[in-house]
């Protein structure tokens, strides 16, 4: 074999090689540093982490709040190989969004010019409501106006002052199942204002 073919040979094998050891970094965060990526949850620990469906035990940071099973969320790792949990990934349709709440019992969205009943989910592991609720033909103490999302219901009970009517006020309770309730008031209620509720997740 001719030096010129062995030259040849050489320099191939040293491409192939450092192909490899940059495929081979690439796949690690000791030579590239840390780096993230998104994960399904599969248990949800009592000591603050959570373990993915690969395997990844991760802790969760203090403002990733509720972990569901099942759900999509980001974590990292660090260079020394610790694992992190970010929080859940918002669905594209409703990320940072409000949503309209399914109102039940007869109730509906007032109308113009307030706004529609909806909710929305914030970072600091709180909700928030808003719009007027319209009440049915009676609407007599208490009242049931809807039951919300099962990840956004409180581990614990809330309630707030609402306007029912023309000079009337009751109470808003915000349930630990998930419904909204208004009672404690005289008469029929003519609608629910929601407007400036903000309750604790956990």
């Amino acid at each position: 074999m001719s030096s010129g073919s062995q030259l040849a040979i050489h320099a191939d094998l040293a491409d192939a090689m450092r192909q490899q050891a940059l495929q081979a970094g690439a796949a690690s965060p000791d030579v590239r540093g840390s780096d993230w990526r998104q994960a399904i949850v599969s248990t949800v620990g009592t000591d603050g982490t959570v373990t993915t469906s690969d395997g990844i035990i991760a802790r969760r940071m203090a403002t990733y709040v509720t972990p569901t099973v099942g759900e999509t969320i980001v974590v990292s790792i660090s260079s020394s190989g610790n694992w992190l949990a970010h929080g859940r990934i918002a669905p594209v349709s409703t990320a940072g969004t409000w949503q309209t709440i399914t109102l039940s019992g007869g109730w509906t969205a007032f109308g113009s010019p307030y706004w529609t009943p909806s909710y929305r989910i914030n970072g600091d592991g709180t909700v928030s409501l808003s719009g007027l609720a319209k009440a049915p033909a009676s609407a007599a103490t208490p009242q049931t106006l809807c039951t919300l999302p099962a990840a956004i219901a409180p581990t614990s009970k809330s309630r707030f002052p609402t306007e029912v009517a023309n000079g009337i006020h009751g109470a808003l309770d915000i349930n630990i199942t998930g419904t909204v309730q208004i009672q404690d008031y005289s008469g029929n209620a003519g609608w629910a204002a929601l407007d400036g509720v903000q309750y604790r997740l956990t």
